[in-house]
């Protein structure tokens, strides 16, 4: 997925809107920035298909070396899909955070949107500032 066209999550989880099996799916991963701070990773928590996300809450977490960061859904729907090799292979998410890095598909909810969300240009401001 192209960065400029996604939506961040200012705890640095990005968004983009897939069409599969002719529904729309919400794509899920955390940032480059963000891997570049958490550095060696060495574990992942995922949450299971069928799970019910919430816009802003807890889905799983990553942990480095450094710490233990949560993982924060970008919006309200149902997990369609994870990306569980993600769990053995964690150098997927360095190598291609924005294509093959991608952790949960999520069938957004009814009225569910993106509208709350940082644009591209918002959210690297937010990292230039931090």
């Amino acid at each position: 997925m192209e960065p400029s066209q996604l939506k961040y999550n200012p705890s640095h989880e990005w968004v983009g809107i897939a069409e599969e099996d002719g529904q729309s799916v919400a794509v899920i991963g955390i940032t480059d920035f963000a891997l570049e701070q958490l550095t060696d990773l060495v574990y992942m928590a995922l949450p299971e298909v069928g799970t019910a996300v919430t816009a802003g809450a807890e889905f799983g977490e990553v942990e480095s070396v450094k710490a233990v960061s949560p993982l924060y859904s970008p919006v309200t729907g149902e997990v369609v899909a994870v990306h569980s090799e993600l769990v053995d292979d964690l150098e997927k998410l360095g190598a291609d955070p924005f294509g093959d890095g991608w952790i949960v598909k999520v069938k957004m909810a009814d009225g569910a949107s993106l509208d709350s969300l940082l644009d591209y240009e918002a959210y690297k401001k937010q990292c230039a500032d931090s």
